[in-house]
């Protein structure tokens, strides 16, 4: 099977139902788990595209995380080939620092379900038109404290009530998502439990977000289930 590379930050956030996506256009996963030490690949050679997870950590913090330069480079690195790229939430800030935005904490976090609104190129992107022609608004999982500018060049795609700028294309192949489609059931209560201080500081109670996660996954899952094989069908048809 053709590979995609996937840059893991922490062992909760993996690539939940994109993995499902890659799997039925004929394309494997490839992690790289930078969190645990394993050295960012140099360059795209052998892969067909690249994924970028979340993660606890800032695009600005390369002094702490030194290989989040690493990645940053690779990413440069993949958009220089063409390749399609995925970012999703820490992976769309990364990549939106690439593309020359500057990536900053928000007013607050921005956590749990909150509603998402397409709007810009979204009517016209291969990615989103049939969500876009559905009426493009819907409820997704969010759990992020830093928020970007519409970087120079891209076309804007989302936004929520808090964010102006939840997600965005570029080049036709490279997309920034800062919401969580992705997360299966598993996957969400362990970003909870893991990061439930976050959740609290934000006037939400762990409990309560467990409790009203697993009836929300399914409209999100067959959304993200759409846009994620649109995507990899960008990666299995090069």
């Amino acid at each position: 099977m053709s590979t995609i590379l996937v840059m893991q930050h922490h062992p909760v956030e993996d690539l939940g139902t994109i993995e499902q996506a890659l799997n039925e256009r004929g394309l494997t996963a490839e992690y790289s788990h930078s969190y645990a030490g394993q050295p960012v690949p140099r360059d795209m050679e052998g892969h067909r595209g690249l994924v970028i997870m979340g993660g606890p950590m800032g695009v600005y913090e390369g002094d702490r995380y030194p290989w989040l330069n690493d990645e940053i480079r690779l990413a440069e690195r993949a958009l220089e080939a063409g390749l399609p790229v995925l970012g999703v939430c820490l992976g769309s800030q990364l990549l939106a620092a690439v593309l020359g935005s500057r990536v900053r904490r928000g007013e607050a976090r921005e956590i749990g379900w909150h509603e998402v609104r397409l709007g810009g190129v979204a009517a016209e992107d291969p990615l989103w038109r049939e969500t876009a022609a559905a009426g493009g608004r819907f409820d997704a999982f969010h759990w992020h404290g830093d928020i970007f500018d519409l970087p120079r060049g891209a076309g804007f795609l989302a936004s929520s009530e808090q964010t102006a700028c939840q997600a965005f294309v570029y080049g036709g192949n490279a997309y920034g998502l800062l919401f969580h489609m992705e997360v299966t059931e598993k996957g969400a209560a362990d970003m909870i439990t893991s990061f439930a201080d976050e959740a609290r500081e934000a006037g939400l109670e762990p409990a309560d977000l467990l409790e009203e996660t697993p009836a929300r996954l399914a409209e999100l899952h067959r959304l993200g289930g759409r846009v994620y094989r649109n995507w990899a069908g960008l990666a299995a048809g090069r």
